[in-house]
């Protein structure tokens, strides 16, 4: 190859890296706000039960069941909600989610009984469904196989930040807002909290262009070149189009497998690491906000390692399977140090930081043997398998906490589980993963 060849080539290759910049930067920091939003929304139900469980006179097993009974509403419309997002393009769909479910979790403000607090949760699941998938799917539309682990994990930061950023929020609010107006600060928390989603879903219509194509911010060469890359990828995917193809594929059910063990260890942290740290001997909601955020740092470092140097590498499996150890590992742990606040804040952080960090990587790997029809419901089946851990988490974790005060029990079986999903990984085939 001769010199100007060469240098041509690291032309095209620069020109390319700063086309994927600019996506970068047009579509990444919205939907990671969107994201941090989601979670933020879905998960600050765990301080609000601080103060709501004695407004509502609810035990510990009613509380982990209404909050469980939102992925009931959420895997019910998971892959419905997908395939309208893939007919009606993600700028609409989006914003239909955002603003309803932003309704939905400030309407939360007016339970007065258990039964209240059980519907509400399972339209919020309802009305939040597809979002997680819905961008997954987006995301494989802009960007090849070998670009989606850093990509996914860029997005996905708005996960750890949703704790980072709304647990010291959530704290305050509860500390500061009680009585203010005639209302309990938990009503405050779901007032303030719901109307960042509500502003996000409207600005949806400005920020995001359904394709490529209509990209207004991109030039009609900078559009050739990522319809190159990105059909060369799809020539690389050997995988089916179809629905059958992505709801009959055992790939796909064995990835819900492997996340289902995820988010019941994720939903144990998000949903219940202030109840651990307040048990631990801590009093005040603005410290335990300020703690539950170190381990959602420590996510965050750990998503984007993990993610670039899965990318670097091109290898998927074992970027999951050594975080799975090292995670159940001190999932395991932690149960013998459940009056210590420094052991139980230090063993949930490296949790968070290998479990949580290997999410981007897990979620670029179903666009590796899907595409089209097929992509968009196995990136939903997968989801909505793996929702099914918000449930069995969060009324587990309240039957074992009201039975035996400890999460001891609760807390082995989601270790046992990142275990087992480790086999389920190293079966995936590393050929077609390893992208």
């Amino acid at each position: 190859m001769s010199v100007s060849d060469t240098a041509s080539m690291d032309l095209t290759r620069d020109k390319t890296s700063d086309t994927y910049r600019k996506i970068i930067w047009k579509l990444i920091p919205f939907l990671c706000l969107c994201y941090l939003a989601a979670y933020l929304d879905r998960i600050n139900v765990g301080f609000a039960k601080l103060q709501m469980l004695d407004t509502l006179h609810m035990s510990d097993t009613a509380y982990g069941l209404g909050a469980g009974l939102f992925f009931v509403g959420y895997i019910l419309f998971e892959v419905p909600s997908n395939l309208v997002l893939e007919k009606v393009g993600a700028r609409l769909w989006i914003a239909r989610i955002l603003i309803s479910w932003g309704l939905l979790s400030g309407l939360t403000l007016f339970v007065t009984s258990t039964w209240q607090f059980y519907t509400l949760r399972f339209l919020l699941g309802a009305a939040e469904a597809g979002f997680l998938p819905g961008v997954l799917f987006y995301l494989s539309q802009w960007f090849p196989s070998y670009r989606r682990s850093r990509i996914i994990a860029l997005f996905m930061i708005g996960l750890p930040l949703s704790s980072l950023l709304g647990s010291p929020l959530s704290g305050w609010i509860m500390g500061n807002f009680n009585g203010v107006g005639g209302m309990a600060s938990w009503q405050w928390l779901f007032l303030l909290e719901s109307l960042p989603t509500i502003i996000l879903g409207v600005l949806c219509f400005k920020m995001l262009p359904n394709s490529i194509a209509q990209a207004q911010w991109l030039s009609q060469e900078e559009k050739l070149e990522l319809s190159r890359a990105l059909d060369q990828d799809e020539l690389e995917n050997h995988g089916g189009h179809s629905f059958r193809d992505g709801f009959f594929n055992l790939k796909v059910w064995m990835l819900g497998g492997i996340d289902f063990s995820i988010l019941l260890s994720a939903y144990a942290m998000g949903f219940w690491l202030p109840t651990f740290i307040k048990t631990a001997g801590v009093a005040n909601p603005a410290d335990i906000g300020l703690l539950v955020a170190i381990p959602s740092l420590a996510g965050l470092v750990g998503m984007l390692a993990i993610g670039a140097s899965s990318d670097k590498h091109r290898e998927r499996r074992w970027h999951i399977i050594v975080p799975f150890i090292i995670g159940a590992a001190s999932m395991f742990l932690s149960t013998f140090f459940t009056h210590n606040v420094a052991a139980t804040v230090a063993l949930f952080s490296l949790a968070s930081l290998t479990i949580i960090g290997a999410v981007p990587v897990f979620f670029s790997l179903p666009a590796t043997f899907l595409k089209g029809t097929a992509a968009a419901t196995g990136f939903a089946l997968a989801c909505s398998v793996a929702n099914i851990a918000g449930l069995v988490s969060n009324s587990l974790m309240g039957v074992v906490m009201d039975h035996f005060h400890s999460p001891q029990i609760a807390m082995w079986i989601f270790a046992a589980c990142l275990l087992l999903s480790s086999l389920l990984v190293v079966a995936l085939p590393a050929k077609t993963v390893n992208r």
